[in-house]
Order: structure tokens, then sequence, then C-alpha cells
């Protein structure tokens, strides 16, 4: 049985204003992206939206927390013609309801996967909802000499090594096609805030000024160089 951490999802709050930094993610995840997506943990639905905009045949989207209401209402305000299925669960439960259906073949994990006790269970999972060739894509936090209150308060059960997480993904049977350090300009502010001053808060403020004036310099460089170490880890692999 997969166990998850207790898990509010108060953290994804102030990330909703990180538009920039979603965006890039998703540059990174678009050339591997198949049609019919299901995204896990989606949140209040920021970066659904961003999907919706790819011109999708469907979306599922799995959000267990307190906030699937906002997310059904935000995502209900928008115009697509993608056929869109919203489950308040987590997919270990969506699995076994048969959702998402069969013929998805992209599950995205953005910011959940550190969340849950056994991260190979759901690997496991991920891998028997997909379609033949279908591919999941991961979002991290990296690093465990990073994890301090702010992971604890947020039910943060580690940070990854890129190391850790190919592994995994290859005991779960993926085959790991792209994986990556993400956004090397974080990890000293992260470091600095949350292991030197202990802080347990991410405020929007912060988000939106790192988002403004950081992500979109960062962004361009990481394009061009691959970086030997990151805040985050970015993973795609087959099925």
């Amino acid at each position: 049985m997969t166990v998850r951490h207790p898990y509010p999802g108060k953290d994804l709050e102030a990330m909703s204003f990180a538009i920039n930094y979603h965006r890039w993610i998703l540059d990174e995840m678009r050339p591997y992206l198949g049609r019919n997506i299901a995204e896990v943990g989606a949140g209040t639905g920021s970066f659904s939206e961003m999907l919706l905009a790819e011109s999708l045949d469907s979306l599922t989207l799995i959000e267990p927390s307190e906030m699937f209401d906002a997310l059904k209402n935000n995502i209900s305000s928008l115009g697509t013609t993608a056929k869109i299925n919203l489950h308040n669960s987590t997919f270990a439960e969506a699995v076994l309801d048969r959702a998402p259906p069969d013929g998805v073949d992209s599950i995205i994990y953005v910011n959940v996967l550190e969340h849950i006790e056994d991260d190979e269970a759901e690997l496991g999972l991920m891998h028997k909802g997909l379609e033949i060739g279908g591919r999941c894509f991961i979002f991290v936090p990296a690093l465990m000499s990073l994890y301090g209150n702010f992971d604890r308060a947020v039910g943060h059960v580690r940070r990854y090594s890129k190391t850790e997480l190919e592994k995994k993904c290859a005991t779960a049977g993926f085959k790991v096609i792209k994986s990556k350090y993400f956004d090397i300009a974080g990890v000293l502010p992260w470091y600095i805030k949350y292991k030197l001053l202990r802080s347990d808060s991410l405020s929007a403020g912060a988000v939106e000024f790192y988002d403004k004036m950081v992500v979109p310099v960062a962004s361009r460089l990481e394009r061009i160089l691959r970086v030997p170490v990151g805040k985050n880890i970015l993973l795609i692999a087959e099925k």
C-alpha cells in the first residue's frame, strides 16, 4: 500500500505565482509529451492550465488534498476542447478505480513524489497506469543536504539525488530518456533560508520575485549549459 505523508498542499498556493518557473518545466517536457495526459497532484491547476494550452485530447487531473475544490472551479472556468477527468484521490486509488483510463500516454508528477513514503511502489503504479511506450514526467526537490524545516513542514519525506531517482525508475521498469539537475541558481538561496536560517515557510512574494527576476535568466542559461547540480531534478522515462 502506498502511504503519503500528511500533506494539505499549502506550499503550492505560493508556487501558483511561479508562472515562468512552470513554463520552464513545461518547456523541458514538451518534446516528449503525448496527447492524453494524467497530472498527479494537480494542486489548484496552475500547471494544468498550461497543459491545456498544448492542444491535448484528454487531461486527467488527480488531487487528493483540500485544494481539489479550487482545482475543479479553476479548470471549469477554462475553455478547452480536451476531455477533462477530475479525481479527488491519490493515484493509487485512481488506478484501482480504472482512472486514469486506458490510453493515457503521459503521467506527470510535479513536486509530488517527495511526499510519498513508498515512492518505489508509486513508480510501479505509474508503470502499470501507462500504455506501452507511454512516459512519466517527474519533477522533485534535489539534494538531501538542503533538507530543512520547510521540507518537514510541508511533508517532504526526502529530497533526491539524480542517481537515486534514475535507479528507482529503472527498478520500476522504466527506461530513462532524460534526467537533469534543474535550477542551480536556487541552491544557495535555499541553503541560506532553509538550512542556515531554518525558515519553515515559503512566501508568495519571494516566489514571485524569484520567478520574475531570476528564472528568465537561469532558464536561458540552463538550456545552453548542463549544470552539475540544482535545487530540483527533472526526469522523463518511458515504459
